[in-house]
């Protein structure tokens, strides 16, 4: 971790569109200002998956008008924790940082049905890392 008191963590996927965007509304939603949260894609795509807005909603997180973003190099330099999500090798490596990566299913073409477990299964990894950086989940 970095010397900091608010840890950073980036979230990489490869279009920024499904995944690392409802795993940065997790952690933004429940860490809140204890956490510095990013996301970015290695391709990302233009908008947010329809189905993932719709999964998030149901839960009460609104992502709407959320955005992919490119992932940058000093997003990653920047970060006390990278994780990846199908993302590859296209995922800079610095040493010194924590890497993860998470084995998940791709929204990508899902409909909410689909989205929902993926949906579920990154709320109880995020509520996983939390624990591990010592911070409470806002209720």
């Amino acid at each position: 971790m970095s010397t900091s008191a608010t840890p950073s963590v980036l979230f990489v996927c490869v279009h920024n569109a499904g995944r690392s965007q409802m795993a940065a509304a997790f952690l933004t939603h429940l860490g809140g200002d204890r956490v510095q949260v990013r996301s970015a894609g290695s391709a990302p795509a233009d908008t947010v998956n329809p189905a993932v807005v719709e999964a998030m909603r149901e839960v009460g997180i609104d992502i709407s008008a959320e955005t992919p973003k490119v992932l940058a190099t000093e997003a990653v330099q920047s970060s006390d924790v990278v994780i990846t999500m199908g993302c590859g090798d296209a995922c800079p490596y610095f040493s010194g940082k924590r890497y993860l990566d998470w084995q998940l299913e791709d929204p990508a073409g899902q409909g909410v049905a689909a989205v929902r477990p993926i949906r579920d299964e990154i709320e109880r990894r995020i509520r996983g890392l939390l624990a591990e950086l010592a911070i409470e989940p806002a209720a």
